[in-house]
């Protein structure tokens, strides 16, 4: 019995060690000893199975859709414009050892030939050094030139990228419709140089800036725009710019199919005082203060309210009147401005909003009213801030 069961122990190990020596070490490298069978390696040989090889590039175009092309032709040209920005903040302790704080990261593209760098300023808030890495993914420093944080807009300046600046083309937001084509370019969640499409979904909408302020004529949309896309271009289908992809709703934190970008008028007007003041202009009439909106609520009056009118300023040499206080302490409605270029306004972020439309310099018609009656007051637009 004994000697029974050992040589079936002998058997067992000698069956191990032939599937073992079914595996071999050979220069370091651990191959299968296992060749397929002649037949099956002639199946697979390239003469009876030729491997089908992806075509050329310009032969597969002939084979897509007018749409895919596109699509493929406008990210092409757009690829080499937009860019990735990273923002660090850095912290001097007491003993002035700096920290380098991540502030995150977000996309941005090119304005003009001159190392500009449109973006979010909410991607740039908080921070004091800034890497723009370009598409053939080489890095540069940039400076901060200015920001517009009641329009979430800032500029940035590259260094030195000497060549490689390639500026988008501008185009219009007043003209767009909904349903339209759009295509939106980015970095969502650092995966630089993604394109999504989708189409205008709506126009005239408001968001809140980071200065809490009303961003209005906003452009909506449903081409996924996710976290890393703040800051990039919105393109239609000629890929000119239209948009800046600020924001989108979402209870997740990814794209839920509702997108939100500054349209290309607002950033077309304001990037260059960017540039030039660091600052947006404030077009306005000097000397003139206007009654804070939850004053004008809380009455029930109609337009803005005119609170008070400097002395010998260009309101007063206009015939502007403020409020007035009676002997009984109670306050008189001076003026009121009803309407803007035909426009309505009941906010006074309304009324700045129409007064940024036109500019320092422009002309404007005002419809105010004193005491229920109407008049119409043309006036040039001075710079006031």
């Amino acid at each position: 019995m004994k000697g029974r069961i050992l040589l079936l122990y002998v058997v067992a190990l000698l069956a191990i060690g032939i599937a073992f020596g079914q595996w071999y070490v050979s220069d370091g490298k651990a191959r299968s000893a296992y060749p397929a069978p002649a037949k099956a390696a002639a199946e697979w040989s390239p003469a009876a199975a030729p491997i089908e090889r992806a075509a050329p590039a310009r032969s597969r175009l002939s084979t897509l859709t007018e749409d895919e092309r596109r699509g493929i032709e406008v990210f092409r040209k757009a690829a080499n414009s937009v860019v990735n920005i990273t923002s660090v903040a850095i912290r001097h302790n007491f003993f002035f050892d700096a920290t380098r704080i991540p502030q995150g990261s977000g996309s941005g593209f090119f304005w003009g030939r001159q190392g500009h760098v449109v973006t979010n300023y909410h991607v740039v808030e908080g921070a004091n050094r800034f890497t723009v890495t370009l598409a053939d993914q080489t890095d540069w420093e940039a400076e901060l030139v200015g920001i517009a944080p009641e329009k979430d807009l800032a500029v940035l300046k590259v260094i030195s990228s000497a060549g490689k600046q390639v500026p988008l083309e501008i185009g219009r937001s007043d003209d767009l419709l909904v349903g339209q084509r759009v295509l939106a370019v980015g970095n969502p969640f650092g995966l630089d140089h993604t394109l999504t499409t989708g189409v205008v979904s709506a126009l005239g909408r408001e968001l809140t800036s980071p200065a809490g302020r009303l961003i209005r004529d906003v452009i909506q949309t449903d081409a996924a725009i996710n976290p890393g896309n703040s800051g990039g271009p919105l393109l239609d289908s000629n890929g000119l710019l239209i948009g800046v992809n600020t924001a989108i709703y979402s209870l997740s934190g990814g794209s839920a199919g509702i997108g939100f970008a500054i349209p290309v008028d607002t950033v077309a007007r304001l990037v260059p005082q960017l540039i030039r003041y660091g600052r947006p202009v404030e077009p306005g009439i000097g000397g003139m203060y206007w009654l804070a909106d939850r004053y004008t609520r809380r009455f029930d009056l109609e337009g803005v309210v005119v609170q008070d009118v400097a002395r010998g300023s260009r309101a007063a040499s206009l015939g502007f009147a403020g409020l007035t206080r009676t002997r009984r302490g109670r306050y008189e409605l001076g003026d009121r401005v009803l309407e803007v270029n035909g426009r309505r306004v009941h906010t006074v972020d309304q009324l700045r909003d129409e007064f940024e439309r036109v500019g320092v310099g422009g002309a404007v018609e005002l419809i105010v009213d004193r005491d229920g009656r109407r008049r119409k007051v043309t006036l040039e637009l001075q710079r006031v801030g």
